[in-house]
């Protein structure tokens, strides 16, 4: 478990996805929470570069698409955002079981929403700590991402408990 990890700049939080990205396999899942602008797109754009995807392909918030794939990396990825989802029926029509039994990495943002997500996942809070700053937590539910956990953890320096 991460307990807090301070991300002093934009570039701190993209290169804590991309440190994220060298721990992760196939089938992994992260729960994204944190206020509008807070960075969980920022998070998922380094977690997308340390996975491979090509610096030509533009990862961006899918808040009105919902689904974004990208292709291209060690692992396909695939970025959600539920922020406009008004209803858990509603998941159903777009597939969301479906996108995350998939053979790459999911990354869901506003997970909270909906207790959606596969029983195993890990959850990354991100918090606003001030202009460009933000305190990066991250929580597993289960052995595998709990093991992400403690593992990205070693890897940030960050403090555990």
């Amino acid at each position: 478990m991460i307990k807090e990890h301070a991300c002093l700049g934009p570039e701190a939080t993209f290169e804590a996805g991309r440190s994220l990205a060298a721990i992760l396999r196939a089938g992994d899942v992260i729960g994204l929470i944190g206020d509008l602008g807070a960075g969980k797109t920022l998070l998922t754009q380094g977690v997308a570069a340390g996975l491979g995807v090509p610096e030509s392909v533009r990862v961006t918030s899918p808040t009105f698409s919902l689904i974004n794939e990208y292709a291209g990396g060690r692992l396909p990825m695939v970025h959600v955002d539920l922020y406009r989802i008004e209803a858990e029926a509603e998941l159903e029509h777009i597939g969301f079981e479906e996108i995350l039994d998939n053979s790459g990495v999911s990354s869901v943002e506003w997970c909270e929403k909906f207790p959606v997500l596969p029983e195993d996942h890990l959850m990354v809070t991100i918090g606003i700590a001030g202009e460009g700053s933000r305190i990066l937590s991250a929580n597993g539910t289960g052995p595998r991402s709990t093991a992400i956990a403690s593992a990205w953890a070693s890897a940030l320096g960050s403090t555990t408990r």
